[in-house]
């Protein structure tokens, strides 16, 4: 007795599935160089490695996991090439500012503000501010600063550092998303 043949099933290939990917460590290393080459002026200079992530994360709508992955990474990425006295507290503040900027990127789409002209700038600054309070803190504890160096001469520079990165976050974006999207051929607005 011969066996019926079944039916051809054809199933798309699932494309894109890992641009996330891409995307991030594409973003990162960009960060990442800029960072190590860009000059401190009046004691401010981006932190192109939040910018990058703030972006990606605009763009790829991570969960919270993969965020707290990108932040691991990038704040890997950054211990070599830290000015600071203590490298490794790069890693506690990246992760602190790729979930603050998950959490900020999901609270959007909940409140329906997905499309806001002025997210990655908010995103940007709320990012880095959180993540550059959370490593001068760490620097605070390690060298033994009193606190009102902490608030008074550290917490001003975040929030200028804070500042300056919304607004690359948000010049960057745009180019950047019309990349994301250019294979796709998707115009998303």
């Amino acid at each position: 007795m011969d066996k019926p043949i079944p039916d051809l099933i054809t199933v798309e290939a699932a494309r894109d599935t890992h641009r996330w990917v891409a995307m991030t460590a594409l973003l990162l290393a960009i960060g990442v160089i800029l960072h190590t080459i860009s000059p401190n002026v009046g004691g401010v200079t981006p932190n192109w490695t939040i910018a990058m992530y703030s972006i990606t994360i605009c763009l790829t709508k991570p969960g919270l996991t993969r965020a707290l992955g990108i932040g691991f990474v990038a704040g890997l990425t950054l211990v070599p090439s830290s000015k600071s006295a203590f490298p490794l507290g790069n890693i506690a503040s990246e992760v602190s500012g790729a979930l603050t900027a998950c959490i900020l990127v999901k609270a959007f789409a909940l409140t329906h503000l997905e499309n806001l002209k002025v997210k990655p700038f908010i995103v940007g600054f709320v990012a880095t501010s959180v993540s550059g309070a959370v490593f001068t803190y760490i620097l605070k504890l390690v060298l033994g600063l009193p606190m009102t160096v902490w608030t008074h001469a550290m917490l001003p520079v975040v929030f200028a550092v804070g500042a300056l990165n919304g607004v690359v976050t948000q010049v960057l974006y745009g180019p950047v998303r019309k990349i994301f999207y250019a294979t796709e051929g998707k115009h998303h607005e």
